[in-house]
């Protein structure tokens, strides 16, 4: 795992946790949004990095090393912590840590439910194959690549990372991501956005988020319908820090 740091040194900080199969740079636009003010740091999940190997365990242990590194640099205070998906899940994992304090907790799409495990099986395969496939430039998986997951400005970083992201890695992440996850009570003076679509998995993120109400009660619920699972952040960014903009202007 790496760090990404911009922004203000002396701000608060922000964390932004990217998703499966992203890599760090999702995050630069939102990152330059919120440099004026704030110090961002973008962790770069293991199995994502870019310029050499790294594994991927479990979502416990990339929350661990986030939280002990927030800890050694920021006693662990943060302004807003943020996450898309699997990094939803991690940073939902992570202000649950003792020493972490956050006063904005945001969740994109965040999984906190379970699947089955011939789905989960299903899904590991498919990414395994995606990997595969863009490792060897398959122009159907490139093509897709900037219809339906990223835009093209961010396809080499993908490549970057694809070329050291291992099988096992993979099995992990899904066998982590998708395991039941155990809902706490965050403090009061924790304000929760949980943002999510309509289409496709996003009942997951759905169900995720009733439940994350019903746990925090602090918690508002934004759903975007037609979009898919992380569509917003991905193609629309701007939408997206207006979104998360009104929600801290509002709280």
């Amino acid at each position: 795992m790496k760090f990404h740091t911009v922004g203000n040194e002396s701000g608060k900080v922000i964390v932004l946790i990217h998703g499966l199969l992203n890599p760090w740079q999702i995050w630069m636009d939102v990152a330059n949004a919120f440099s004026e003010e704030y110090y961002v740091v973008i962790p770069e999940l293991d199995a994502h990095t870019q310029e050499e190997p790294s594994h991927f365990i479990s979502v416990e242990d990339e929350a661990a090393k986030i939280h002990d590194y927030l800890i050694q640099n920021f006693d662990g205070e943060l302004y807003m912590l943020c996450g898309l998906s699997m990094g939803g899940r991690i940073a939902a994992a992570l202000a649950g840590l003792q020493g972490i304090s956050t006063e904005y907790l945001v969740l994109d799409g965040a999984p906190l439910l379970p699947m089955p495990k011939i789905v989960i099986k299903f899904m590991t395969g498919n990414y395994i194959r995606i990997i595969q496939k863009s490792r060897k430039r398959d122009p159907k998986v490139l093509e897709n690549f900037k219809k339906d997951f990223l835009p093209e400005r961010f396809l080499e970083d993908f490549l970057r990372l694809a070329e050291y992201m291992d099988e096992l890695s993979i099995k992990n992440i899904l066998g982590s991501v998708f395991s039941a996850f155990e809902f706490r009570r965050y403090d009061d003076s924790c304000k929760i956005l949980f943002m999510h679509g309509t289409k496709g998995n996003e009942l997951v993120s759905k169900k995720s988020a009733v439940k994350m109400k019903e746990v925090n009660p602090q918690t508002n619920i934004r759903c975007y319908n037609g979009y898919a699972h992380a569509q917003l952040l991905s193609f629309e960014q701007s939408k997206w820090i207006d979104e998360v903009k009104d929600f801290l202007e509002n709280q």
